[in-house]
């Protein structure tokens, strides 16, 4: 379904080969944008250091859901399928709420979600759709609800290179991989 083949595992830098079989055997397969990107290392290996530079710091009071909520909704108002079906998964598992990733894909407002977690995607919605608007009023709710200016770039951040992923995933055609679909929905098998 992808526009561009993804390249076989077995042909990729072994850089980029540890780290996607790293990844699937934490997940117990490979997210198809692993491969997808690969066929381009330069720019993969690029993507990669901006996403866990942004998804995987420490510093900061957003949480790992936090930063997988805005990304969900913000996917969902670019209408990316790949994005909204696996970040919403991780939403899911990262907030313990079956629920919560179709909620705030659909209506954020309407969400089983925290007021501090509503105004972190009000602002978010806001860099996606309008981002030329953003003013220095924006940041007083923010404020209010705790964010330094660090958390609120990072909202920013977060929102603005997703953009860029949901681009190239809709451009390319990038399908979701069915373990997606259940993951956070159904309790993981346990081995026997």
């Amino acid at each position: 379904m992808n526009r561009y083949p993804a390249p076989d595992i077995n042909d990729l830098p072994e850089d980029i080969k540890a780290k996607v079989l790293e990844v699937q055997a934490k997940a117990g397969f490979v997210p198809n944008v692993f491969l997808a990107l690969a066929r381009r290392p330069a720019e993969w290996r690029a993507f990669f250091a901006y996403h866990d530079a942004l998804m995987l710091k420490e510093e900061g009071s957003l949480t790992k859901g936090d930063r997988e909520m805005i990304v969900t909704t913000t996917s969902a108002a670019n209408h990316c399928l790949y994005c909204v079906v696996a970040h919403g998964a991780i939403l899911r598992i990262y907030e313990k709420k079956p629920l919560v990733a179709d909620q705030v894909a659909v209506n954020h407002h309407k969400a089983d979600i925290s007021p501090r977690q509503k105004a972190m995607l009000d602002f978010a919605m806001k860099v996606c759709l309008n981002s030329h608007e953003v003013s220095d009023d924006d940041f007083a709710p923010l404020h209010a609800h705790g964010f330094s200016d660090e958390d609120i770039w990072d909202i920013a951040a977060i929102t603005a290179f997703f953009g860029l992923s949901n681009r190239m995933a809709s451009f390319s055609n990038m399908q979701p991989n069915p373990e997606f679909y259940l993951m956070g929905r159904v309790p993981k098998a346990k081995p026997a």
